[in-house]
């Protein structure tokens, strides 16, 4: 979680830094140095918003597939009773 964070608080100074470039201003000047901690702050809010997404998506994900991984063992277990102990193949339980 931390280098995701990291990584997005990095791409704020550097989206300064290229900010500043463009502009062919001098990058550190001592009345603007507090830019460069709100850049990373906002690039690291960013990150930690990203990294809140994914979890909420791999926790969908991990729900949804034992939903499907239930489904199947209930089919299976259905075709059991009913076809006297036929195997049924993979292709077969998926459709």
């Amino acid at each position: 979680m931390v280098h995701k964070i990291l990584f997005w608080a990095g791409f704020g100074v550097a989206t300064r830094i290229v900010q500043l470039g463009i502009e062919m201003r001098p990058f550190f000047q001592r009345g603007a140095l507090w830019v460069y901690p709100l850049f990373a702050t906002i690039g690291g809010s960013f990150g930690y918003w990203l990294q809140g997404v994914e979890y909420r998506q791999m926790k969908m994900l991990q729900q949804r597939k034992e939903i499907v991984i239930e489904k199947r063992r209930r089919r299976a277990e259905r075709d059991a009773k009913e076809g006297g102990g036929e195997t049924v193949g993979i292709l077969a339980s998926t459709s």
